[in-house]
């Protein structure tokens, strides 16, 4: 049963600050913690966004290559994430990678060809939306490959990685944990939601089917790629904007950069986010 007052004009006439807001609707709404952590998380969002622009001017004055891979189950939250990373940056060192299928000529290629025109050029940020990983879950599970392209793809990746990290290449790679029935809520909400229904595909709909199926795969893409230079950062994605947060956190910590502020904190929860050998129970 609701505890809300009603609101009067007056109330809003005399409001001086976000905190007098905040105290405001302590006071008389029920939705009060809901209000809080919103304004928490617009706070910090804003904070560490900040702190994004100057690693990215850093970036760009040094000439560095910096790849940040998000990969994870369908809903998990790929492209909310990019988008709070991306917000304020300046398109002109930074670009998302979303590729298509592959084209027939593509389909002829060796497998990476077409993701190494897409590496960072120096002083540039590229954020991938799914990338050559593709082939290490999706493909394979929905049967997008032979067993013979897969085993290959397991053996090459590590050396693949590992030249982008011996030419300088700094390569972070998330996996975006979610549980199934959140994985089920957010489909539902797609499907409800006529603005968000483009992104429920096909390809969305075995997810839930397929979901054991996608764990063995996902296993052993970690098994065999999580390496010493190029590591997996599992995230815990059920709350979305507690994972926006530390996953921006967990980039900023990677680099000493120019002007790197101390009002906030830039060490991400190992809560949340943790190498995929340190987490005893997976979520997905």
């Amino acid at each position: 049963m609701s505890t809300s007052k009603n609101f009067t004009s007056e109330d809003f006439e005399n409001l001086k600050s976000n905190e007098d807001l905040l105290e405001l609707i302590k006071e008389k709404s029920s939705l009060y913690k809901k209000v809080l952590k919103t304004h928490v998380y617009t706070e910090e969002l804003r904070l560490l966004q900040i702190e994004l622009v100057k690693l990215q001017r850093w970036i760009s004055k040094e000439n560095k290559r910096v790849a940040i891979i998000f990969e994870g189950r369908d809903a998990a939250g790929k492209g909310g994430n990019i988008r709070r990373f991306m917000e304020h940056l300046n398109p002109r060192s930074s670009r998302l990678v979303a590729l298509n299928k592959p084209t027939e000529i593509e389909k002829g290629q060796w497998y990476f060809q077409r993701y190494i025109k897409e590496l960072p050029n120096p002083g540039e940020i590229v954020f991938f939306d799914r990338s050559w990983y593709n082939r290490a879950v999706v493909e394979p599970v929905m049967g997008f490959c032979t067993d013979k392209q897969y085993k290959e793809f397991l053996v090459q990746v590590p050396e693949f990685e590992h030249m982008m990290y011996e030419d300088g290449v700094i390569i972070i790679k998330f996996w975006l944990s979610i549980t199934k029935d959140e994985q089920l809520k957010r489909f539902e909400e797609r499907k409800e939601n006529p603005l968000k229904r483009w992104k429920f595909s096909p390809v969305d709909k075995q997810g839930q089917a397929l979901w054991d199926k996608y764990t063995h795969y996902k296993s052993e893409m970690f098994s065999k790629t999580h390496t010493a230079y190029s590591p997996w950062m599992m995230i815990k994605t059920n709350d979305k904007q507690v994972a926006r947060l530390e996953a921006i956190r967990h980039v900023i910590s990677q680099f000493d950069y120019e002007g790197k502020t101390s009002k906030i904190s830039l060490t991400p929860d190992p809560n949340v986010v943790m190498r995929y050998y340190r987490s005893n129970t997976n979520i997905d």
